[in-house]
């Protein structure tokens, strides 16, 4: 597990990068500071303020490392404009055969995933029927019920 690689972008990895700096140097020091006024308080056995912060403390605790094991493991897609298969960080546009719908999306990491803005994660039953296929190929999911797909182009 610890050797996992996150497939990322670099503008994805400098957004990691950002806000793993913002939570170590910002939000850290922020939620000592509550820390610091819900202990001025008094009885910390009844007091809401400082659950709050220790909660607060946990979740940034627990985002810094694992942003700290993405950066570590992150993998830069690179460039495939040249490749004629599917990668990852291909565009690739696609037809649904029983429907005949066509769909662009780009294969992204996991990190990245937004399928609302056509970003399709790597790991996905669609981005793992087409991977290493080209274009012309078709291509069956592999869901509860199994569709096929048809790569029209990849960039």
């Amino acid at each position: 597990m610890a050797d996992e690689k996150f497939y990322v972008t670099e503008e994805g990895l400098q957004e990691l990068k950002n806000e793993f700096d913002h939570l170590l140097h910002v939000t850290r020091a922020e939620v000592i500071e509550d820390l610091k006024a819900a202990r001025a308080q008094g009885d910390l056995s009844e007091n809401a303020d400082y659950d709050a912060a220790r909660d607060r403390q946990a979740q940034v605790e627990a985002r810094i490392k694992e942003l700290e094991k993405m950066i570590s493991n992150a993998e830069i897609i690179k460039d495939n404009k040249a490749s004629a298969y599917v990668r990852v960080g291909s565009r690739v546009e696609i037809e649904e055969l029983d429907t005949h719908n066509i769909c662009t999306y780009t294969i992204v990491g996991t990190i990245e995933a937004d399928p609302l803005n056509g970003k399709l994660s790597n790991v996905t039953p669609l981005a793992e029927a087409i991977l290493d296929k080209k274009v012309g190929s078709i291509c069956e999911v592999d869901v509860d019920k199994p569709y096929e797909v048809k790569i029209l182009s990849v960039k």
